[in-house]
């Protein structure tokens, strides 16, 4: 895996005396094996990050890169990111199949070695291959966010984003889908930014934590230490909450 990096990432909103700053010289590494943790309330610029990073938001200054190398159009490094969104209902086409829409994502395969990939990788995220000809409105939410899982790892990505990808599920089931991004990472080594509103969330997932407020960064370090210390009065909110 490989280590993403953002340098002093602007993200504005309009012109002039109607502009918007959603995100304000923002610096973070996500290092390559390790998952971060992302969070702050609704409006503070975290999803706009995550966006910016796949390519769904321009950015008004810094850069992003990974290992190095600037994220952009034409360097083609932009297909080693991938990412995982909210409502995994939203996110995948309901007209496709379960099996369809996992292997569309795949590089260079060839069709006759999709099925068996798009198998191995559904066992890995705990779906029942025979749902391959299934599709999304025949799920779960939690069943959907695990082929969407599945789908971010069939490109075969150096860094996954996930952006609040347990917000929508019931509680009983974020559980589940937190154990399997646990697996994943200590199975694959994946690099992940994991975004959240959730500080318990985090705490269970991240090894690191960075909390952002009003499109800034206010605390980051160590999860342990951060939630046992809290620096920032905002993060002891959000601890509080």
């Amino acid at each position: 895996m490989s280590e993403l990096r953002f340098e002093a990432v602007s993200v504005r909103y309009g012109h002039g005396r109607h502009s918007m700053t959603a995100v304000d010289d923002v610096s973070l590494t996500v290092p390559s094996g390790e998952i971060v943790g992302l969070v702050g309330e609704s409006g503070s610029g975290k999803s706009t990050l995550a966006r910016a990073a796949v390519g769904l938001t321009p950015i008004s200054a810094g850069r992003i890169t990974l290992d190095g190398r600037s994220i952009d159009v034409r360097s083609g490094v932009r297909r080693q990111l991938q990412m995982v969104f909210q409502d995994p209902y939203l996110s995948l086409n309901p007209r496709m199949s379960i099996g369809q829409s996992i292997g569309e994502t795949m590089p260079d395969r060839p069709r006759s070695q999709r099925s068996a990939e798009v198998r191995r990788l559904m066992q890995l995220v705990d779906l029942a291959p025979e749902r391959m000809s299934q599709f999304p409105a025949q799920l779960s939410g939690g069943q959907r966010q695990r082929v969407a899982l599945a789908r971010a790892l069939a490109g075969q990505p150096d860094v996954i984003i996930a952006d609040e990808i347990t917000s929508a599920l019931d509680v009983s089931v974020q559980g589940t889908v937190l154990n399997l991004v646990r697996d994943l990472q200590s199975q694959l080594g994946l690099s992940m930014l994991f975004i959240s509103h959730n500080l318990a969330v985090v705490r269970y997932v991240a090894s690191q934590v960075v909390v952002m407020y009003r499109g800034r960064i206010v605390e980051h370090g160590p999860t342990a230490d951060v939630l046992a210390d809290p620096q920032h009065p905002y993060t002891r909110e959000l601890l509080s909450a």
